[in-house]
């Protein structure tokens, strides 16, 4: 199928440019340029290079690349340079952007901005947690870029505060997390009402079968780039395994949290992530929460906190596995280790970020070892297992982990330096897969209702004898 705004060039390797080396060797204006230096970004990332000629041009695009590998410009300049010069209707955005997290949303926003203020464009952020009057405010006075999640794009098209059938580039952003957030069904709709001639540009680090029916139902002929597929392919990241001891994990995890430098944990749950946090500031460590039962505000105040090192130490769900850019994160610590090996790539995409180097650390008791070594494995990455204890120089050299200064940072007396005696702290390694026999103590409750089982059985025997 030819297309007014795209040349009809074969498709194949053949037909693809030579990737430049430069972005002043690219058909990009002057104004892009100009910002470009003055942000200080002057060579293309590898997915950059391969795909911005093919988008600029007008193709449909298919970008496969890992978190942290330059996407961002990769859709947005072509994007961009693309719809200046036009002006939207109200209600009518020219251009969008699906993403499918709020962090990832105001991330795009964020680092889109200069250049379109330098092309002249009005952009508008559409996601849930945020006041829709605003945004819909936003829409009617015009904004020819929406950058939006699918669930709060859904509402303001049902409130007819938003029309699609003037859109003509349309960008997919971890198209994969869409599709696994169960967005399917949303992310579909909006590909239907949007021009049916436009361009499509789909970005995701892997490419599964929700995302091949998202490609040959919505793209045309498209160019296919695979650039740096997964982290297990990143040469700078390191990934360990330490084996702990179950009452131990305790103090293991308070003295990684405590280390010098910024470090991301991840916990299973909501309440597991608000109680370490509240364990660790107890401690003295500058910690902060981040799962979806904190507002946007708080989100989004937490988040430029960490980035600006006023928290050293964020506790978080995997909420924060996509779409989280932090400059010189060198540490991920899984405290509860994910469950697929999507999960795993996603959580150390946090790290090792635009070529720096990171190390990527599973905490597991040793009944754990094997599914993880499995998981590990799908994923294509190669571990180094080590068995820790808490203040041991091992745990240091690969952790940075130290002694927490025990002073508390919401008041209350100070805390002692836990010990590797102490009872596993509730809620870290809690999964629901995680083995029985996992070295933690029945919890109080626990205790009291199997007394009053085994009272009530004890009753039922005598009243059959």
């Amino acid at each position: 199928m030819n297309h007014p705004d795209r040349p009809s060039t074969p498709h194949g390797d053949d037909a693809r440019p030579v990737p430049p080396v430069a972005f002043a060797d690219m058909d990009l204006p002057a104004e892009v340029l100009r910002t470009l230096t003055e942000r200080g970004v002057r060579e293309p990332f590898p997915i950059q290079a391969a795909t911005l000629p093919s988008a600029l041009a007008g193709r449909d695009v298919l970008g496969r690349g890992r978190t942290g590998s330059g996407k961002t410009l990769a859709f947005g300049l072509p994007l961009l340079v693309r719809t200046a010069g036009r002006r939207a209707e109200p209600k009518q955005p020219l251009a969008l952007i699906l993403v499918p997290t709020r962090e990832l949303a105001q991330q795009v926003s964020e680092a889109l901005a200069p250049y379109a203020d330098a092309l002249g464009l009005r952009t508008a952020t559409v996601v849930g947690g945020m006041s829709i009057g605003r945004q819909t405010a936003a829409l009617r006075d015009g904004a020819e870029v929406v950058v939006a999640t699918p669930g709060r794009l859904h509402d303001l098209i049902g409130r007819k505060a938003c029309r699609l059938e003037r859109v003509r580039i349309t960008v997919l952003d971890e198209a994969d997390q869409m599709c696994d957030m169960g967005f399917l069904p949303q992310v579909t709709e909006v590909l239907d009402q949007v021009h049916h001639d436009g361009q499509r540009m789909l970005f995701s680090a892997t490419l599964d079968r929700d995302v091949d029916q998202l490609v040959s139902r919505h793209l045309h002929d498209p160019v296919v780039h695979s650039v740096d597929p997964s982290a297990g392919a990143v040469a700078t990241m390191d990934h360990h395994v330490l084996v702990v001891h179950g009452p131990d994990r305790y103090a293991v995890t308070t003295e990684i949290a405590a280390r010098d430098g910024r470090v991301l944990l991840f916990l299973d749950t909501k309440h597991g992530v608000d109680q370490l946090t509240r364990h660790l500031r107890a401690h003295g460590v500058h910690a902060a929460a981040l799962h979806s039962g904190k507002s946007q505000p708080q989100r989004t105040r937490t988040l430029a906190q960490f980035k600006n090192g006023q928290v050293t130490a964020l506790v978080a769900t995997k909420v924060a596995a996509r779409g989280l850019h932090v400059d010189d994160l060198d540490l991920v610590v899984n405290v509860d280790p994910p469950t697929d090996p999507k999960d795993y790539l996603h959580r150390a995409g946090r790290t090792a970020r635009a070529g720096e180097s990171g190390s990527v650390v599973t905490l597991v008791l040793s009944g754990q070892r094997r599914e993880l070594h499995r998981l590990t494995a799908e994923a294509g990455i190669e571990t180094t297992t080590t068995k820790v204890r808490s203040g041991e120089a091992e745990l240091s050299r690969i952790t940075g982990a130290k002694a927490p200064s025990g002073v508390p940072l919401d008041g209350g007396p100070a805390e002692a330096r836990p010990k590797n005696t102490n009872a596993p702290f509730r809620g870290l390694g809690s999964s629901k897969s995680a083995p029985r026999g996992s070295g933690g103590k029945p919890s109080r409750k626990a205790n009291e209702a199997r007394k009053l089982a085994e009272a009530r059985k004890a009753a039922r025997v005598r009243r059959g004898a």
